[in-house]
């Protein structure tokens, strides 16, 4: 790895950074902790500290996540922060266009349902917000449409639960208030 030449970087760098840390140190972390951050496969965590760890002989700089909705942490290395997904939350200005898609006339599908059902987990694992609201559109059934199958419901509470934790971090809700508004969104 070549090491990229930034002044302004450099400034920021901490004085008391070891010889083999001086190379990731001298870059601005991306995160702190107790940020709230997006992984494209798990969803909103929390950043609950940054550690140094050896790993398979490697002195590695790792950002600790933690995932209340699935109880879980998460170790990212941070030089793989940027290949991994790892996101800040969303902005107001991208919640006004999932709250667009959410509006929006759902995609009917001729294909078969193993078909979609790839699709629609691939773009709820994208961690784009605006591709979780297109499925929350297209799986979200009203009280007189016809049934969803099991399969259809679970993919569509996964999408829903993935959008309404970001959400009600960027409209400073609780998630019951988020799902309330996101639904009424839904009902038109």
């Amino acid at each position: 790895m070549k090491p990229t030449a930034k002044p302004a970087a450099k400034a920021a760098a901490k004085p008391a950074a070891k010889k083999p840390a001086a190379k990731s140190g001298s870059k601005k972390l991306p995160f702190a902790k107790g940020d709230y951050v997006v992984y494209p496969t798990h969803g909103v965590g929390k950043v609950t500290g940054i550690e140094r760890s050896e790993v398979a002989g490697f002195n590695l700089q790792l950002f600790v996540i933690l995932f209340d909705s699935e109880k879980m942490t998460l170790r990212v290395p941070v030089e793989k922060v940027a290949d991994s997904g790892l996101r800040k939350i969303s902005s107001k200005d991208k919640m006004q266009a999932v709250t667009a898609t959410l509006k929006g006339r759902a995609r009917s599908k001729r294909t078969m349902w193993s078909r979609r059902a790839q699709e629609y987990e691939a773009k709820i694992n994208s961690g784009d917000p605006v591709a979780i609201a297109e499925v929350v559109r297209d799986l979200y059934r009203a009280a007189g449409q016809p049934e969803q199958s099991y399969s259809e419901r679970q993919m569509y509470e996964a999408a829903l639960e993935r959008l309404v934790n970001e959400y009600a971090l960027v409209e400073k809700l609780d998630v019951e208030a988020a799902t309330e508004k996101i639904e009424s969104v839904l009902a038109g």
